[in-house]
Protein backbone atom coordinates (compact mmCIF):
# COMPACT_ATOMS: atom_id res chain seq x y z
CA UNK A 1 0.00 0.00 0.00
CA UNK A 2 0.66 3.63 -0.42
CA UNK A 3 2.88 5.31 2.38
CA UNK A 4 3.99 8.62 2.67
CA UNK A 5 5.84 9.37 5.75
CA UNK A 6 6.69 13.27 6.43
CA UNK A 7 9.48 14.12 8.92
CA UNK A 8 11.61 17.76 9.69
CA UNK A 9 8.67 19.69 11.49
CA UNK A 10 9.48 21.27 14.44
CA UNK A 11 10.12 24.89 16.73
CA UNK A 12 12.17 27.34 14.79
CA UNK A 13 12.65 31.21 15.53
CA UNK A 14 11.32 33.86 12.48
CA UNK A 15 13.67 33.88 9.82
CA UNK A 16 15.05 30.85 10.80
CA UNK A 17 14.84 27.59 8.16
CA UNK A 18 13.49 23.87 7.77
CA UNK A 19 14.03 21.23 6.17
CA UNK A 20 10.90 18.66 5.37
CA UNK A 21 11.12 14.90 3.92
CA UNK A 22 8.81 12.88 2.92
CA UNK A 23 9.50 9.48 2.20
CA UNK A 24 7.28 7.65 -0.38
CA UNK A 25 6.47 3.59 -0.43
CA UNK A 26 4.07 1.58 -2.80
CA UNK A 27 3.85 3.38 -5.72
CA UNK A 28 5.90 4.11 -8.34
CA UNK A 29 7.29 7.55 -7.66
CA UNK A 30 8.69 8.58 -10.91
CA UNK A 31 5.10 9.18 -11.79
CA UNK A 32 3.85 10.71 -9.46
CA UNK A 33 3.92 14.61 -9.10
CA UNK A 34 4.47 15.51 -5.30
CA UNK A 35 3.10 18.37 -3.33
CA UNK A 36 3.18 19.91 -0.36
CA UNK A 37 0.12 21.71 1.40
CA UNK A 38 -0.18 23.27 5.01
CA UNK A 39 -3.05 23.48 7.49
CA UNK A 40 -2.78 26.74 9.20
CA UNK A 41 -4.54 26.20 13.01
CA UNK A 42 -8.32 27.04 12.27
CA UNK A 43 -8.23 26.91 9.06
CA UNK A 44 -8.50 24.80 5.90
CA UNK A 45 -6.14 23.22 4.19
CA UNK A 46 -3.85 25.19 1.39
CA UNK A 47 -1.45 24.58 -1.42
CA UNK A 48 2.02 25.32 -0.53
CA UNK A 49 4.20 23.62 -3.67
CA UNK A 50 4.59 20.75 -6.00
CA UNK A 51 6.95 19.58 -8.39
CA UNK A 52 6.06 17.31 -11.50
CA UNK A 53 6.21 13.51 -11.97
CA UNK A 54 7.90 14.93 -15.93
CA UNK A 55 11.13 17.30 -15.93
CA UNK A 56 10.59 18.33 -12.11
CA UNK A 57 8.62 21.33 -13.32
CA UNK A 58 7.76 23.55 -9.80
CA UNK A 59 5.37 25.84 -8.72
CA UNK A 60 4.96 27.38 -5.59
CA UNK A 61 1.91 29.31 -3.78
CA UNK A 62 2.57 33.36 -3.74
CA UNK A 63 2.66 33.06 0.11
CA UNK A 64 5.87 30.88 -0.07
CA UNK A 65 7.35 31.98 -3.29
CA UNK A 66 11.03 32.87 -3.23
CA UNK A 67 11.31 31.46 0.36
CA UNK A 68 10.52 28.31 0.05
CA UNK A 69 12.71 25.30 -2.33
CA UNK A 70 10.71 21.82 -3.43
CA UNK A 71 12.59 18.76 -4.70
CA UNK A 72 12.69 15.28 -5.36
CA UNK A 73 15.43 12.66 -5.21
CA UNK A 74 14.03 9.59 -7.37
CA UNK A 75 16.97 7.62 -5.93
CA UNK A 76 15.45 7.24 -2.51
CA UNK A 77 12.02 8.20 -3.46
CA UNK A 78 11.52 11.18 -1.00
CA UNK A 79 10.51 15.01 -1.74
CA UNK A 80 11.69 17.89 0.23
CA UNK A 81 10.91 21.17 1.30
CA UNK A 82 13.77 23.40 2.31
CA UNK A 83 11.94 26.44 4.13
CA UNK A 84 14.35 29.65 4.49
CA UNK A 85 12.82 32.86 6.07
CA UNK A 86 10.04 31.71 8.35
CA UNK A 87 7.29 33.84 9.56
CA UNK A 88 4.95 33.16 11.87
CA UNK A 89 2.03 32.74 9.26
CA UNK A 90 4.29 29.52 8.17
CA UNK A 91 2.87 27.99 11.43
CA UNK A 92 0.93 24.75 10.16
CA UNK A 93 0.96 21.08 10.17
CA UNK A 94 2.52 20.23 6.37
CA UNK A 95 1.26 17.51 4.95
CA UNK A 96 2.80 15.68 2.03
CA UNK A 97 0.52 14.31 -1.41
CA UNK A 98 0.92 12.37 -4.34
CA UNK A 99 -0.93 12.92 -7.71
CA UNK A 100 -0.55 10.07 -10.36
CA UNK A 101 0.44 11.38 -13.90
CA UNK A 102 -3.36 10.56 -14.74
CA UNK A 103 -5.11 11.88 -11.92
CA UNK A 104 -6.41 15.68 -11.36
CA UNK A 105 -6.44 15.37 -7.75
CA UNK A 106 -3.99 13.92 -4.86
CA UNK A 107 -4.87 10.73 -3.93
CA UNK A 108 -2.38 10.03 -1.09
CA UNK A 109 -1.17 11.62 1.73
CA UNK A 110 0.80 11.97 4.55
CA UNK A 111 -0.41 12.04 8.29
CA UNK A 112 0.90 15.61 8.78
CA UNK A 113 4.17 17.35 10.63
CA UNK A 114 3.95 20.38 12.45
CA UNK A 115 5.64 23.63 11.95
CA UNK A 116 5.70 26.15 14.09
CA UNK A 117 7.27 29.63 14.08
CA UNK A 118 7.46 31.85 16.72
CA UNK A 119 7.73 35.40 16.41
Amino acid sequence: QVQLVESGGGLVQAGGSLALSCAASGLTFSSYTMGWFRQPPGKGREFAAAISWFAGTTSYADSVKGRFTISRDSAKNTVYLHMNSLEPEDTAVYYCAARSRTALSYAYWGQGTQVTVSS
